[in-house]
């Protein structure tokens, strides 16, 4: 079987591509997006220039879309195995810990942000990487959120894809602020303050009332 461009990949022709989009990663963290070349990553990956278009025909925007699509996926790979087994409370927190040492370890370099801006924020490319990101992940913490109400623990009213969302936007708001600020404690502080909102709360006692009730035989209207 021959690696033909559309064919089905041998395990040999997948190595090679896996080898060249692992390179490609590389180099993009040790340079940049805009200052890696083809060359660059041929010399890493010690294959020919030939091989690099046979499994990337459209060169190197294909190259980038092929390494955001694995920086993506790295995203959630990061989470695991908490991401698929948030059926405790304790299992959320793992999760939680997992994301902030992530990104605390990443720091203010976003290799994924770094490609999703060189390919342009609302190519097509770029929207079909982040797009099946965000579904993935937004699925697996519904998912979470799901087993959580089976078992009593999270309010079962609670709207699963809504509070689904909030969690990943409370996660890329605190990224955000980190690679602007190098400050980990807003992610921190997004989170536990989710993670919390999931939590049911206990009812409220009645406040006391402002004025004292009447004692019999003094009420409002006696003088």
């Amino acid at each position: 079987m021959t690696d033909r461009p559309g064919a089905r990949l041998t395990a040999k022709g997948e190595a090679t591509r896996r080898r060249i989009v692992e390179g490609a990663a590389a180099e993009i963290r040790a340079r940049g997006a805009a200052a890696t070349t083809l060359d660059d990553v041929r010399a890493r990956t010690a294959t020919s220039k030939s091989q690099i278009f046979h499994y990337f025909p459209g060169g190197k925007e294909e190259l980038l879309y092929a390494v955001a699509a694995r920086e993506a996926d790295l995203v959630l790979e990061d989470q695991e195995p908490h991401l698929s087994d948030l059926s405790t409370w304790a299992a959320w927190e793992d999760w939680r810990d997992a994301v902030v040492r992530r990104y605390e370890q990443q720091g203010v370099n976003c290799p994924l942000g770094v490609l999703i801006t060189e390919l342009g924020r609302t190519t097509p490319a770029a929207q079909a990487v982040t797009g099946k990101l965000i579904d993935q992940w937004q699925t697996a913490l519904r998912t979470g959120i799901r087993r959580m109400q089976d078992n009593g623990e999270i309010d079962p009213r609670l709207d699963t894809d809504r509070a689904a969302a909030a969690l990943i936007a409370a996660v890329q708001g605190g990224v955000a602020i980190l690679m602007a600020t190098g400050r980990i404690t807003h992610l921190e502080a997004a989170l536990d303050t989710s993670l919390e909102s999931l939590r049911p709360t206990a009812p409220k006692s009645p406040r006391p009332s402002a004025r004292p009730a009447p004692t019999p035989g003094h009420g409002a209207g006696e003088r």
